[in-house]
């Protein structure tokens, strides 16, 4: 797929949609380690594993300094301190020093929450990505890299065996078909692994098809979602993104509780201007 091949997360590496995406799995792994058994992360999107905020591409946006460059230096309340700790930790540990000069993708933030026993499955396409994904999570049995599809690799890899699980989806949206593609492969992949847990990224460039993607989950029947949003501004021509959302399908009991402490204060700590904000909706079976 042309676009998976094309797309290259450095650009966009620690901004508000990373905060978001970051903090909804750090909230999950945290909620699955409250059990013994262990369980597997399966990361279908997982570019890089690790970003220089120095280099060219990290450096020709600056979009990290938005993100998490001011949620590090933010003044939390307690509350919202206590929810977060795990994933700045995480990132201050895996980000080279203080201040940190590389963001942990998906795959090193979860490897480095997970337990020995869990099972990491990074996946990614693109060819420089996918080495830099193998030097980065190199040398750890318990986990394993593969260059597939995005979607091929959803489709292979379900059920996992342990039965306890997390999905992370985040798709390139290059092609104006992804949310298409992406509800074909979800639908396909709760019918192989239905109690799994599903976290789903998807950008908010055209307000009828994320609203009408959530929409498809948030209604269903015997089905239980959850849907997080979180804007920073109005879009405006040549701002790029300024809204980006996660759906969580199976989310954990506690998700829409804490997620309604943390995203107040993040839509106030990386507001950048008007129409910045968060929603928060859910569904029961």
């Amino acid at each position: 797929m042309a676009g998976v091949m094309n797309y290259r997360h450095a650009y966009h590496a620690g901004n508000f949609a990373d905060v978001l995406k970051h903090v909804v799995l750090t909230l999950v792994l945290t909620y699955m380690k409250q059990k013994p058994q262990p369980f597997r992360v399966i990361d279908t999107h997982a570019g890089a594993g690790r970003y220089d905020l120095g280099g060219q591409e990290a450096a020709k946006t600056g979009e990290w300094r938005d993100g998490i460059g001011r949620l590090l230096g933010a003044e939390l309340a307690p509350d919202v301190a206590q929810l977060l700790a795990p994933y700045l930790d995480a990132v201050r540990a895996l980000g080279s020093g203080e201040p940190i000069a590389s963001y942990p993708g998906s795959p090193l933030l979860a490897r480095h929450l997970m337990r020995p026993a869990d099972v990491l499955i990074a996946n990614e396409l693109h060819p420089e990505d996918v080495r830099t994904l193998g030097r980065v999570l190199g040398g750890d049995g318990a986990s394993k890299v593969l260059q597939l599809d995005g979607y091929t690799a959803l489709k292979s890899l379900l059920p996992p065996k342990e039965r306890r699980g997390v999905v992370l989806v985040e798709p390139p949206f290059e092609d104006r078909s992804e949310f298409e593609r992406l509800t074909a492969a979800l639908d396909d992949a709760l019918r192989r692994f239905a109690t799994g847990v599903y976290i789903v990224w998807y950008p908010v460039k055209n307000q009828a098809s994320a609203a009408s993607f959530a929409a498809q989950y948030l209604q269903r029947e015997r089905l239980d979602a959850l849907d997080a949003r979180l804007a920073i501004s109005q879009p405006e021509p040549g701002l790029g993104l300024t809204e980006s959302g996660v759906l969580v399908v199976n989310p954990p009991y506690t998700l829409e509780r804490d997620l309604g402490v943390l995203l107040p204060a993040l839509s106030t700590i990386l507001a950048d201007g008007k129409g910045s904000g968060f929603r928060i909706a859910g569904s029961a079976p």
